[in-house]
């Protein structure tokens, strides 16, 4: 009998066509609405998710049949990890796809936000010739830490190795986790050495909301921010007050509290407006992962595990 996927978000052929070719049966239904799938996900034995897609219990007690879960992607945050486990339901995704893709962009935002080079480029276009006020701050003998040293900390740490700058990690679920091109540290050493700090940590309950003003004005000096993991371990509001304060001199934010930012409450729309509004920030649409290539490696990524899935069960 095939083992039947159902693929509810945008990937590239080389999944579909891989799948196919092992004999698995595979429904593309990247335009299905939550309704749609949970009509039809009881006859499948698979499903493949990006983004768009929360699987919740809702759905997924609808999915008898499941056995497991692809995550087209690193977090596994719009998945109920935990019941997809207590049903047996295998969870794989593809973290280290677009380490890559998330270590060029955490590099290019930083060197962005600490040479002014957004507000530069608007400035010229508009006949603005302003050459003080846009000048930057080097990384070179900067001291950067990482927080969270799987496969995209380390990709970030390898592409700013050649930078002249002290790399401080931290990883609170790894051990011996040092490497050439980073210092394995205590967040005490990072609070009190780190001009510079970046996250690369998935969405927990743990790590939700877990950056507030009492982590960031815990940092001796004032400090350069980046976050290219999920918007909510930063709450907003107190990044915002530390901006305010000076205690953060600058943001490079790829991802967002709330990223439906036409459906914002009127708290987030005024922490919303300041952060559009200031010249000390960066901002992206989480596009940090997603690159021409990242978006083929995933795919491929994906179809070796999903064979060695089937393999296994």
């Amino acid at each position: 009998m095939l083992m039947q996927v159902i693929i509810v978000d945008d990937v590239h052929p080389i999944l579909i066509n891989g799948l196919t070719e092992a004999n698995f049966r595979v429904d593309y239904l990247p335009n299905a609405n939550e309704n749609e799938i949970c009509s039809v996900i009881k006859h499948y034995d698979g499903i493949v998710v990006r983004s768009k897609l929360k699987l919740d219990e809702k759905i997924l007690s609808k999915a008898i049949k499941l056995k497991w879960i692809a995550r087209a992607g690193s977090g596994m945050d719009n998945v109920d990890v935990e019941y997809a486990l207590k049903n047996n339901i295998h969870c794989v995704n593809a973290a280290e796809a677009n380490a890559d893709a998330v270590g060029e962009h955490t590099v290019a935002m930083l060197l962005s936000l600490m040479h002014k080079l957004s507000q530069a480029d608007v400035q010229v276009r508009n006949g603005i010739w302003d050459r003080e006020g846009n000048r930057g701050v080097e990384i070179s003998n900067k001291t950067i830490g990482i927080i969270g040293f799987g496969h995209t900390g380390k990709s970030v740490a390898r592409k700013l190795s050649g930078f002249g700058c002290k790399l401080l990690v931290y990883d609170k679920y790894l051990e011996d986790y040092g490497n050439e091109y980073a210092e394995q540290s205590e967040m005490n050493q990072i609070f009190e050495e780190c001009d510079i700090i970046t996250f690369h940590v998935p969405l927990t309950n743990e790590t939700k909301w877990m950056v507030d003003d009492i982590y960031l004005n815990r940092f001796k000096k004032s400090i350069y921010l980046l976050n290219l993991s999920r918007g909510k371990v930063i709450r907003t509001k107190d990044l915002v007050a530390c901006m305010e304060s000076g205690k953060v001199l600058g943001a490079a934010l790829d991802v967002l509290e709330n990223e439906k930012i036409g459906n914002l409450t009127d708290d987030e729309k005024e922490w919303f407006e300041y952060l559009i509004h200031s010249k000390r920030t960066l901002l992206a649409p989480h596009v940090g992962g997603w690159s021409k290539e990242s978006y083929q490696k995933i795919s491929e990524v994906l179809s070796l595990k999903i064979k060695e899935l089937k393999s296994k069960i």
